[in-house]
């Protein structure tokens, strides 16, 4: 078997922890500690939270979507192959060495997408761009962590608290979507985004093709 290879290492935004960039033959893998968050191979679902966003977007004029997490650049694909050529995508990424690692040791995998002309990237934290801007997103997708919780940086938190949701509606355009990915199921979640004034849909889908376990796409409509 083809060992792993450790290409780099970065500190998470709190310093705490290490995010680590991984290689064996031509497959990539982004540990967190013993955590893997997301691997080349494994794109199924990522590909979904895109995909079933710009599907309830369509026949928007110039759409302006915000991707939380750069990552391996799944969601950002996806969506660019949805996507006409007047959407803007605005992809926030919090750890600077993510988008070097995407320019540079995994520029294969990300296959130029980056210099898309519809795209964006803020190094910020995607958190603080929802709160200070209202009625701006046509969308606005989440795949920051595991899941509904801080993993990777603890302030995260507060993206998917009753507040947070408040202000990711705030930020919607009216019928706009807030999606998130999460490796599995949370009822307080799903309980959550209702209170807070959303239409929400819990979608199953698969971590690669029709195989690979169930990853979870909440999507989450303002009204009109």
């Amino acid at each position: 078997m083809i060992p792993w290879v450790h290409l780099d290492s970065a500190k998470t935004p709190d310093g705490g922890r290490e995010l680590r960039l991984k290689r064996r033959g031509g497959e990539f893998s982004i540990m967190l500690g013993a955590n893997e968050l997301m691997n080349s191979r494994l794109s199924g679902s990522e590909e979904a939270l895109a995909k079933l966003s710009c599907q309830r977007i369509a026949g928007r004029r110039t759409p302006n979507i915000l991707i939380g997490g750069l990552g391996i650049g799944f969601t950002l694909r996806a969506a660019l192959a949805e996507l006409g050529d007047d959407a803007q995508v605005a992809v926030a990424e919090l750890v600077p060495a993510v988008v070097i690692w995407a320019r540079g040791l995994m520029a294969e995998v990300f296959d130029g997408c980056l210099d898309d002309r519809r795209v964006g990237i803020r190094e910020a934290d995607v958190g603080q761009l929802i709160r200070s801007q209202a009625s701006t997103w046509d969308a606005i997708l989440l795949d920051v962590d595991n899941g509904p919780e801080g993993i990777v940086y603890k302030a995260n938190d507060a993206l998917y608290s009753a507040a947070g949701l408040i202000s990711a509606r705030a930020a919607l355009k009216p019928g706009g979507v807030l999606a998130v990915w999460s490796q599995g199921p949370d009822a307080g979640f799903t309980r959550r985004l209702k209170q807070a004034g959303f239409t929400v849909e819990e979608v199953k889908v698969r971590a690669h093709g029709k195989r690979g376990a169930r990853h979870i796409v909440w999507l989450a409509t303002k009204g009109q």
